[in-house]
């Protein structure tokens, strides 16, 4: 496997580098682009850094040192200026929610690798399987927010950026052979609409992965715990993981210890945190527990709700069609519908491809490829 040299890079660290380099970002037709966060060590995660890569130079500008990203607005907004990114899930809501930065023209790789039924979608794992390179990923998960930046991590965040273009140009030729390029571009679209999400009044439990298997009354801990964890967690500013964690917090809410002891039997809470936060922890549990039973919380359910057994029928056949789709297609069954998708179509039980185009979160090019198939398998599965 072949060695590779660092990237050579530019870092902006003024307001006026950044103006006096807008010209160059102004003439691309192309830039890739990548950011490094500092989520795994802040309580409010921010953009630390945003890597921008052109054919001719690679650009790290500091956002911890220019204050005004505003000059980066029309260029991220410019439908001409297409914008290469790998997952941009993430880095479409941090761009938008720290610098007020809509982005347009997306090309998503990662999305591009799913549609050609790649199976290792990581950007290092896209490397070494087309240019033959091996990327050490060690300063990944290293805190960003740290000034200054160690040469190494710069390098870091250099290198990856510098094959993103050279990777778009060989998965869009792959794409378009396939007849697949419109899927892509359809995808990426939808993407760039993504927004972080503001939990306002709704309950911290409402986003808490399996918090919907609990009863009343093991949410009411839940949420007790969560309160006191988010509390914490901005007090000591550092992630919420760094507090506590997930599982501990759900095995308490499900099994509602009432001693010191009974907190020594649940998996992930050690004696340091038993003795730091256990009298708290317990405190939750018991006001928890006071809680008179018509003010329990109550998990939100899905607009949908259970389905009926015509509806079920649909979703199985639905199911088993898409995976025979994934078989040719050579993709992950969900590149060609999701069970959310899936779900709702079972519900609406459109009879002709036209229908198909009411069914919220079912792309146009899903209705053009599949709109016949679907409404003949919802029609066989009624039989």
């Amino acid at each position: 496997m072949r060695d590779h040299s660092s990237p050579e890079y530019i870092l902006v660290e003024k307001e006026g580098d950044l103006s006096r380099l807008m010209p160059e970002l102004q003439g691309e037709r192309t830039i890739g682009v990548d950011l490094e966060a500092d989520s795994m060590f802040h309580y409010q995660e921010k953009v630390c850094l945003i890597q921008i890569a052109t054919a001719r130079v690679n650009l790290l500008i500091d956002p911890l040192s220019v204050k005004d990203l505003s000059p980066l607005i029309p260029v991220f907004a410019d439908s001409q200026v297409r914008k290469v990114f790998h997952g941009a899930d993430y880095d479409i809501r941090s761009l938008h929610r720290d610098f007020g930065i809509e982005v347009t023209s997306l090309f998503d790789t990662q999305i591009a690798a799913r549609f050609l039924g790649v199976r290792e979608i990581s950007l290092a794992s896209l490397i070494r399987t087309y240019f033959d390179l091996s990327i050490d990923k060690k300063y990944q998960k290293k805190d960003w927010s740290r000034r200054p930046l160690p040469e190494p991590m710069m390098a870091y965040a250099a290198q990856d950026i510098g094959y993103l273009l050279p990777l778009s140009r060989i998965l869009e030729k792959e794409l378009k052979k396939r007849g697949r390029l419109f899927c892509v571009k359809e995808e990426c679209e939808v993407l760039t609409g993504v927004r972080s999400q503001t939990h306002g009044s709704d309950p911290l439990f409402a986003s808490f992965k399996g918090a919907g298997r609990l009863d009343g009354r093991g949410l009411a801990v839940l949420e007790g715990l969560l309160q006191f964890r988010d509390q914490m967690a901005r007090r000591r500013d550092c992630p919420h993981f760094k507090v506590l964690g997930n599982s501990p917090i759900f095995d308490i809410a499900q099994h509602k210890p009432r001693t010191r002891g009974e907190l020594g039997s649940v998996e992930g809470l050690n004696a340091r945190l038993i003795d730091q936060m256990g009298d708290t922890i317990l405190e939750k549990v018991r006001e928890a527990l006071r809680v008179p039973e018509n003010a329990l919380p109550v998990y939100p359910k899905k607009p949908w709700g259970r389905l009926n057994s015509r509806e079920s029928n649909r979703v199985k056949a639905l199911k088993a069609w898409r995976d025979r789709m994934g078989v040719q297609w050579d993709v992950d069954p969900s590149v060609i519908c999701t069970n959310a998708q899936i779900q709702e179509i079972a519900i609406a039980n459109p009879q002709n491809p036209r229908d198909l185009n009411t069914v919220k979160e079912l792309r146009k090019w899903q209705v053009r490829l599949f709109g016949h198939d679907i409404c003949h398998v919802l029609r066989h599965s009624s039989r």
